[in-house]
């Protein structure tokens, strides 16, 4: 009688591989035993580089995503999808009907989190602290400067300026790029900032709460140290409580002067502050994956404070041999985006 053969790793697919911690993510869930195959729109991000096989995929935005990312999904039997940029996540939910598991929120709170004029309004309408916000098409002096003028969809840093007077605002509104609906004006909170790790699945019950007080902020957080708030920790319970989540979510706020909290931001999906939140004992990613695809066991608020990270770029070496699989010649340096990037690695 034969051996029985060891089953094959399952496989997860992880997108925008050029984010600042996706390289990590492509790591640490390989470490875990996990076959990951990785996705960007850019054959130069490097996450494609350290995955068992990586696509190259159109914008999410685009009417070829799904279709895209669907197929990659099947031809890979994978059982798990991890987005980590904001176009992707509304349409990605659509692979659940697959039978895959996408690690997001419900629907119904990406959306409404992805809108952050309609947050403001549904925090706001729950009870929730949040600054002083306002539709530029419906700026009439209040809230008064300094004022933090962005776009009402987007993502990170992307076109959000500081209105430090009610005359540089108004010059701003008149060039036209906040005709309408499109640019949110929001009261600036002084106080420190915090981006917090909310790791909560189907069930509804919050399995831990982590905030991590932001440092330096460069587009993305760069240096953060996690912090034990129990105010803080209260009123993102509150956030699930009232939206429904039901699923990962990143919390974005800052203190006023008498030190409460005002949520001026939720990315409904993991943060780019995920390996920091790992590293201080709540591994969100890789614990939530264990509970949509193998029923694993839940999580616990257990983690050590005063963990900082300091993130940096890290220099990965490969044979030329293998850089080649992926469809990349160095002496002609990095090509245009193309359907894939080759075999990859098994």
């Amino acid at each position: 009688m034969s051996a029985a053969q060891p089953s094959a790793p399952p496989t997860v697919v992880v997108t925008t591989a050029g984010s600042a911690p996706t390289a990590g993510t492509v790591q640490h869930l390989r470490g875990l035993g996990y076959r990951v195959v990785a996705t960007d729109i850019d054959p130069s991000a490097p996450g494609l580089y350290l995955a068992d096989r990586a696509y190259l995929v159109p914008p999410g935005g685009s009417e070829a995503f799904v279709p895209e990312i669907r197929g990659i999904c099947l031809k890979e039997d994978a059982v798990a999808v991890v987005p980590l940029v904001d176009e992707e996540l509304a349409p990605v939910a659509a692979l659940a009907d697959d039978g895959i598991a996408v690690l997001l929120p419900r629907p119904e709170f990406v959306a409404v989190c992805l809108d952050k004029f309609a947050l403001m309004r549904r925090l706001a309408a729950a009870g929730l602290p949040v600054p002083r916000t306002a539709l530029a098409a419906q700026w009439s002096g209040d809230p008064r400067p300094p004022l933090v003028v962005k776009p009402r969809t987007g993502r990170g840093s992307r076109g959000v300026t500081l209105s430090a007077s009610a005359e540089e605002l108004n010059r701003l509104l008149a060039t036209g790029a906040g005709a309408g609906d499109r640019l949110v004006v929001q009261e600036r909170i002084p106080g420190p900032e915090y981006t917090v790790s909310v790791v909560v699945w189907r069930d509804g019950e919050v399995q831990a709460v982590v905030p991590k007080e932001v440092i330096l902020k460069q587009g993305v957080t760069r240096f953060a140290v996690t912090r034990r708030h129990e105010r803080i920790a209260e009123v993102c319970r509150a956030v699930q409580r009232e939206l429904r989540a039901d699923g990962p979510f990143n919390v974005q706020l800052a203190l006023d002067d008498r030190g409460e909290p005002r949520i001026f931001e939720i990315n409904p999906r993991f943060s780019s502050t995920a390996p920091l939140t790992a590293a201080a004992g709540v591994d969100e990613i890789g614990g939530l994956l264990r509970q949509a695809v193998a029923g694993g066991p839940r999580l616990t608020d257990d983690w050590r404070a005063g963990v900082v990270m300091v993130r940096r770029t890290a220099d990965e070496f490969l044979e030329e041999s293998r850089f080649a699989e992926y469809g990349l010649d160095p002496a002609a340096g990095i090509p245009g985006a193309g359907p894939a990037l080759g075999a990859g690695r098994r």
